[in-house]
């Protein structure tokens, strides 16, 4: 299975982003979605997560109210929407697919390299 993200970059904080992240390989609707950050220096962080279904959602604290995450199935895609972005949100964000919906990062069996999300102040 191979994950391929896309849609980084540099926005100032208040605006927004979408993420996409491309799935191949294997049936991407039996798949549990992730999307993980990592700051430097601090440790990979759940961001959200979506059933294979779509049907339920999960997000950090952090973050709930601003992104939202959604999946085409159609699409082997599943994105992340972040709205009113700020400073802490500048991270390295990596979708995952696992067969387990869940916040923990051993839930996820497959992981994509990441994309830069820098946001300024």
């Amino acid at each position: 299975v191979q994950l391929v993200e896309s849609g980084g970059g540099l926005v100032q904080a208040g605006g927004s982003l979408r993420l996409s992240c491309a799935v191949a390989g294997r049936t991407f609707s039996y798949y549990a979605m992730g999307w993980f950050r990592q700051a430097p220096g601090k440790e990979r962080e759940f961001v959200a997560a979506i059933s294979w279904n779509g049907i339920y959602t999960l997000y950090a604290d952090s973050v709930k109210a601003r992104f939202t995450i959604s999946r085409d199935n159609d699409k082997n895609t599943v994105y992340l929407q972040m709205n009113s972005l700020e400073p802490e949100d500048t991270a390295i964000y990596s979708c995952a697919a696992g067969t387990l919906y869940g916040s923990r990062k051993d839930d996820y069996d497959y992981w994509g390299q990441g994309t830069q999300v820098t946001v300024s102040s």
